[in-house]
């Protein structure tokens, strides 16, 4: 397991946000977040504050972002509350998992079946990071 601060990426982030449920490291073209040990995520407590944040900072709606979750805890998402993240103004270019233990993969394809966006499953931060880049690069060619 690699925490994004003790990687060589880290000091080509942009920005970074720090919430009580998690850590944000914000790139050009995407955003790596760290949640923290037990959380259960929901749109209402936690994920439309950083969505909105995030528009903020893109200054866009997040169709050219790649969202990476890096799992070095582990946290669940209530997964239902994807579709409210779906009825909202809010896209994404790209939606990214890293996971480190075999549970943590195949949750992910269960979350898979909820995401409407470009959908990859990492079991390397550096792997999912080349795909963000490119994903963020394709977007500026179109």
């Amino acid at each position: 397991m690699q925490y994004l601060k003790d990687s060589t990426y880290y000091k080509d982030a942009i920005q970074e946000l720090n919430y009580p449920f998690g850590d944000f490291y914000l790139f050009d073209g995407f955003v790596i977040g760290e949640i923290k040990e037990d959380m259960v995520i929901t749109w209402d407590d936690h994920a439309k504050k950083l969505v909105e944040d995030l528009t903020y900072f893109y200054d866009h709606n997040g169709e050219n972002v790649v969202y990476i979750t890096n799992r070095v805890h582990s946290y669940a998402v209530k997964p239902s509350d994807w579709i409210k993240f779906y009825k909202s103004d809010y896209k994404m270019k790209g939606y990214g998992i890293v996971s480190y233990t075999r549970k943590g993969l195949l949750n992910s394809l269960i979350e898979k079946l909820f995401i409407k966006s470009n959908f990859k499953s990492f079991e390397s931060l550096e792997e999912a990071i080349h795909w963000a880049k490119s994903l963020a690069t394709s977007s500026v060619a179109k």
